[in-house]
């Protein structure tokens, strides 16, 4: 769960993003003609408030040939497609033998046209793909508006294009790559196996030394020690005998095994952000009324 809502995080900036960037979406340039302005009797603030715009445009010339709003909706579009490649690139990696932390749906998933037994991640491959498309539509955008003389210039054809791409690209990534995880089916207790190779508890071991008072420099040099004795014996952190951990530091007592398990160290961390099951908790219960939130937003019409 803390693992998905990492990336959970960065998703809910990018709707913020959105909401911000909404902001100064909602300008009008009615009225400000080809270049400056009119001398018609038009009425930009009262055509802006028909719209559903915030306001009219300040400037005639600035309206007519400023597209850094393009260029900002195509950041924000190509920082989702990137947030997205993240989660992708970590379901590809999941799904293969060597982590065997997910099973992919088969409604999700493809064959392999020369192995049956293989489960091909076409969704995750396709999303960390387009990324790169996404990317180069922003790259494009901004290349194309680079010292662009006042006013209007016949390149600004070239901003709609790009735009309607990420957006399109999208519309076919986000859905799939919902369908996708949503029937994601996890392996704990293969997590549970590996969560501890390689001596991942020695800093719970050192954090335990500092909780009971030893300075952290030298609680650091007997994790160090401890794990060279495991690693000698082909044992893990836990398995060391009460003597050989006195024999490392006599403030190492058998009370520091509380910390040697993979739901110790994951119960320790009761800080905020932290991966203690209270902690966790409370996180998902901000996620689901940020949700809530820009949902709420996005359902909101532009005028009634």
């Amino acid at each position: 769960a803390h693992q998905l809502l990492a990336h959970a995080q960065p998703l809910l900036r990018d709707i913020e993003r959105i909401r911000d960037l909404d902001k100064r979406l909602a300008v009008s340039p009615y009225g400000s003609g080809a270049l400056a302005g009119s001398s018609l009797q038009l009425n930009p603030e009262a055509i802006a408030e028909e719209l559903g715009f915030d306001s009219a445009a300040d400037n005639s010339i600035d309206a007519t040939s400023s597209r850094d709003f393009a260029s900002e909706t195509a950041f924000v579009l190509a920082q989702i497609s990137v947030d997205m490649s993240r989660l992708a690139e970590e379901i590809i990696a999941w799904c293969t033998p060597e982590f065997s932390y997910i099973v992919l749906a088969d409604a999700w998933s493809t064959g392999s046209s020369i192995m049956p037994q293989k489960k091909n991640p076409d969704v995750a491959e396709l999303t960390r793909g387009k990324s790169g498309r996404l990317i180069g539509n922003l790259t494009g955008l901004l290349a194309t508006l680079k010292a662009q003389p006042l006013a209007y210039n016949r390149d600004l054809q070239e901003d709609k294009e790009p735009i309607v791409d990420s957006v399109a690209q999208l519309n076919l990534l986000l859905p799939a790559m919902t369908g996708l995880i949503s029937t994601l089916t996890f392996n704990t207790e293969r997590m549970r196996e590996l969560a501890p190779a390689g001596f991942t508890l020695a800093t719970d071991l050192a954090e335990w030394m500092v909780r009971e008072g030893v300075p952290f420099r030298e609680a650091h040099e007997a994790s160090g020690a401890c794990v060279r004795i495991a690693e000698n014996r082909g044992v893990g952190l836990i398995d060391l005998t009460d003597e050989e951990l006195a024999g490392v530091d006599s403030r190492l007592t058998p009370a520091v095994r509380e910390v040697l398990t993979i739901e110790g160290a994951v119960a320790s961390r009761v800080t905020r952000g932290g991966t203690a099951g209270v902690r966790v908790a409370e996180q998902r219960e901000r996620v689901a009324q940020a949700s809530a939130d820009h949902r709420s937003w996005a359902n909101t019409p532009v005028r009634s």
